[in-house]
């Protein structure tokens, strides 16, 4: 199959991007404005004589496509598919190799590592689902590497590479640059921007400093609407309330506040606003001819409130219309950043020669609504005593209390690297790149759930007296303090479960590759990387689902991972080899094998699952029971404490060429990857499989796919761009989950039975079956649309007065496609602990399910001038206000869609100095 990557030109505009130390160059290039050279083989090339798919946006082209982040550039890039919970929450996909999104809860300590690297010019940014989101300003350049990089851009590359590389201090120019805008949102408030540059050279051609800051705030447009909350029968954890036949129904004096609760408080129109600020300040001195020192120091912070998720129904079912939500807590995200940055580079002889470092610290503080996690299973249980509650003033009648919730992560990331290459000359018949890697990755993780409403005991009570006055109140769960924590003592009131975890990985790598011309114009590469990642974990998991909480000040139930030694290394090598012939001028042929990979990580700690269907319990002897003989239950799968890597081969051919006397470039590539044994993130609890989420190694896929991309200028002024990709990604195994419990009736075999909680007349187990955990051959991939596409059309035209005009439109189209793998039910129907609610809705019984979301399409428009140095753009996006979804999903406990931002409009004026 093919897949097709033509040359990201600049739209006619005359604008070009070069690679970085390449200034010199600059006017030998200016004439030549379909040339855009990347280093996306870590050498100064021409787009056209890169030997893999590949797409880059210039400085000009970003800010005439308006886009100034993730989302805005990849409507542009086919074969990209980006699923998010808002901004700085979200993951790239290339080539459909996802094994779908979830995001937000407990993805900094479970989560695996994105499988496209996103790098700020040298420093990988890489981050569990939700990497850095760069605001795009005064970027020389972003590159899109599509299929496995790993050998010159590491572990994190494995289906391929977003580069965003900033624009260099000039030695000897002075110049500055400001764009501001200002506009509407339909249906929403209004939206503005400003972006400043300047360039200063300190010492003429010796010293200079670039610095360039921004903010930018995006007004809200989602509505959150009035709702109530009626705890019903129909609710999954209900069974808690039966008491003498009351049918799990409960009366307004069993509840605080007669039952009543709503969300007055935090109705709101328009109230998920969205705010960037950042500076960015380079200093590059020119320390000799040959050798040159750049330092660069980023900041950016992202905050954000509310959700970026639409509801069809209310918290209590009642149908929503609109761009509408209904929190009954408040909802925000907070992500900032410093990155300081420095390369070192110059020449030993003919041998050029980088040293390059970074030290990026990163925090971020998020807290969701989780309200809804009370129609859940175990909701009830820690916000209702008595009745069915095995734990909470067992025997009385049920009494419940709020059911306002909510899960608080508070995030520390930091990220060391350092790398070392040297290449020998670009001229040479034999051309050859050797370095060295070494990375230090930490994630500090404290992250609470705050769904415990029974009274708080009080830290200053005293257990004996609380027992003595009947008081019912629960204790401040608290970690293990012989734990390494972030955060050491009892929790705040209403945290029912919680985890302070430290993980990171250290790497050490080595990497070459060699190019040789067997003929002027045929061209083998060969290239390795030798790897090896030392990862760990360490902490506590702490809940208060224990006997122990209740009438106590504080329950200690924390778990202590750094006694389970949680420690895994992974070393090999990944190799890619390519051949390249170029039958005539402008026209380049090649074919590529390459391997990509992506380490393993943790749990949060071993755990069992799934009880057995035959022998549920365990007798004092531990050997598998058919009744329960208090010495607890017997399961059939144990989850260990770690995952494994997984691995991408991927087999490549591709044209690239220009026609018409340079005035079409059509560049076309295909692609067959084999990705075995993939990470896959697995939540369950309504098929028996706890109630907390773990990381596996699943099934297989095969992808196959064509991609094709066309630029053409048929006269002066006049620029077409389009791009099309066509993608099949499917599973081609179905592995289950094996029995490894040496104590359960099906050790060795398939789980395919689980207990269901009672007998028959005869005194033998009930049992339920469990759905194929991973899926059926042959179902589709998440992220993964069949049909991807775009064209954009800009015409610019000579007007009066010295007024150049310019009019622009673009529009993209994806297909279908579906939000997880097969490996979860359908959250469109009923089943799978899915209950059909009030109002024919769906009640989801997890977090994670399966939906498919429908193909959409997108337009958007520019029109303006550019007098002298001045350029005035009337701009609209997402014209038609397409409210699609990117991701549906029931996190929450409800079904909800982050959509498309809706249509934004406005004004942006730009000056050069």
């Amino acid at each position: 199959m093919l897949s097709c990557a033509a040359a990201a030109v600049a739209l006619g505009s005359g604008d070009f991007a070069l690679a970085q130390n390449a200034e010199p160059q600059a006017d030998a290039a200016a004439s030549n404005s379909d040339v855009i050279i990347v280093t996306a083989q870590r050498r100064d090339q021409s787009i056209q004589d890169v030997p893999l798919t590949l797409q880059a946006f210039s400085t000009d082209t970003l800010s005439k496509l308006n886009v100034t982040s993730i989302e805005g550039l990849l409507k542009y890039t086919p074969n990209v598919t980006f699923s998010n919970n808002g901004p700085g929450q979200g993951a790239i996909f290339l080539r459909g190799l996802s094994a779908g999104f979830a995001g937000q809860q407990s993805s900094a300590t479970i989560g695996g590592f994105p499988n496209v690297a996103v790098y700020l010019d040298d420093q990988a940014l890489q981050f569990p689902a939700r990497n850095v989101d760069v605001y795009v300003a005064d970027m020389e350049r972003v590159e899109v590497l599509e299929g496995p990089q790993g050998t010159l851009f590491g572990g994190g590359a494995q289906a391929g590479v977003v580069r965003y590389i900033t624009n260099k201090p000039k030695l000897s120019k002075f110049e500055g640059r400001f764009e501001g805008s200002f506009g509407g949102t339909s249906g929403g408030s209004t939206n503005g921007s400003f972006n400043a540059m300047i360039n200063v050279p300190i010492i003429e051609d010796k010293l200079a400093i670039r610095v360039v800051a921004y903010t930018d705030h995006r007004g809200g447009y989602i509505d959150n609407k009035f709702s109530t909350f009626t705890r019903r029968p129909s609710d999954l954890g209900s069974y808690y309330l039966s008491y003498q036949g009351n049918g799990n129904q409960l009366t307004p004096d069993q509840q605080s506040r007669q039952g009543k609760y709503d969300n007055q408080a935090l109705v709101e129109d328009n109230f998920n606003p969205v705010d960037y600020t950042g500076a960015r300040a380079a200093l590059s001195w020119q320390i000799t001819p040959d050798w040159d020192l750049l330092v660069t120091q980023a900041y950016q912070k992202l905050k954000s409130r509310g959700t970026f998720a639409v509801q069809t129904y209310t918290y209590d079912y009642a149908p929503l219309t609109g761009l509408s939500s209904t929190l009954f807590s408040p909802q925000f995200n907070e992500d900032d950043y410093w990155n300081t940055a420095w390369t070192l580079s110059g020449k030993v002889g003919d041998f050029k020669v980088i040293y390059t470092g970074s030290y990026l610290t990163r925090h971020i503080t998020q807290q969701g609504d989780y309200t809804n996690y009370a129609r859940a299973t175990y909701g009830i249980f820690y916000q209702c005593t008595g009745a069915g509650n095995y734990y909470w003033n067992v025997g009385a009648p049920p009494y419940c209390y709020e059911p306002n919730s909510f899960w608080k992560d508070r995030v520390r990331n930091t990220h060391e690297s350092h790398e070392f290459r040297i290449s020998t000359p670009d001229t040479g018949r034999i051309r050859a790149i050797v370095g060295g890697y070494y990375e230090n990755f930490l994630i500090q993780d404290d992250m609470n759930w705050s769904y415990k409403t029974i009274p708080d005991c009080g830290l200053d009570s005293n257990a004996a007296d609380l027992r003595a006055a009947g008081t019912v109140c629960l204790g401040r769960v608290a970690p293990n303090p012989n734990a390494t924590l972030n955060r050491p003592g009892p929790r705040e009131i209403g945290v029912a479960f919680g985890q302070d975890i430290t993980r990171g990985y250290k790497q050490y790598a080595a990497f070459g590759s060699v190019d040789f011309d067997i003929t002027p114009n045929l061209t083998i590469t060969g290239g390795t990387r030798y790897y090896y990642y030392d990862n760990f974990q360490k902490g506590s998991v702490y809940s208060s689902f224990s006997g122990s909480c209740y009438q106590v000040p504080v329950c200690t139930t924390g778990s202590n991972l750094d006694a389970l030694g949680l420690k895994t290394t992974y070393k090999g090598f990944r190799s890619k080899g390519t051949i390249t012939w170029k039958p005539q001028p402008g026209t380049l042929l090649y074919f590529t094998y390459s391997e990509g990979f992506r380490p393993g990580a943790f749990n949060r700690g071993p755990s069992a699952r799934v009880q057995d269907p035959r022998l549920p319990f365990l007798n004092a002897a531990g050997q598998g029971s058919v009744t329960n003989t208090g010495n607890g239950r017997n399961f059939q799968l144990l989850v260990p404490a770690a995952y494994a890597p997984d691995n991408l081969i991927n087999y490549e051919v591709g044209l690239k060429t220009d026609l018409f006397d340079r005035k079409v470039t059509f560049n076309l590539s295909g692609y067959i990857m084999n990705w075995k044994n993939i990470q896959i993130g697995f939540f369950n609890p309504a098929a028996g499989f706890g109630n907390t989420a773990f990381a596996t190694n699943g099934p297989s896929y095969n992808i196959k796919g064509v991609e094709a991309q066309i630029s053409a200028r048929p006269y002066d002024g006049l620029t077409i761009n389009g791009s099309a990709t066509y993608n099949s990604s499917k599973q081609s195994n179905a592995p289950c989950f094996i029995s490894n419990n040496p104590t359960s009736s099906s050790f060795g075999n398939c789980i395919t039975e689980r207990f269901g909680n009672g007998y028959d007349q005869a005194g033998n187990p009930l049992t339920l079956p469990v759905q194929s955990p991973f899926g059926t051959v042959g179902s589709i991939t998440p992220f993964s649309p069949k049909f991807q596409g775009n064209i954009r059309v800009r015409y610019e035209w000579a007007g009066k007065n010295g007024m150049d005009w310019f009019a622009a439109v673009g529009g993209n189209y994806i297909s279908a496609q579906f939000n997880q793998p097969s490996t979860y039910p359908s959250g469109d129907v009923p089943g799978n602990g899915n209950v059909l609610g009030p109002n024919g809705i769906i009640v989801p019984a997890t977090t994670v399910l399966r939906y498919r979301m429908p193909g959409y399409g997108l337009v958007d428009g520019q029109i303006g001038f550019t007098k002298d140095n001045w350029t005035v753009t009337i701009f609209g996006d997402n014209i038609f206000n397409t409210h699609a979804s990117t991701f549906t999903n029931s996190s929450q406990y409800i079904k909800t869609s982050t959509i498309v931002r809706p249509r934004t409009y406005g004004i942006k004026i730009a000056a050069k100095l």
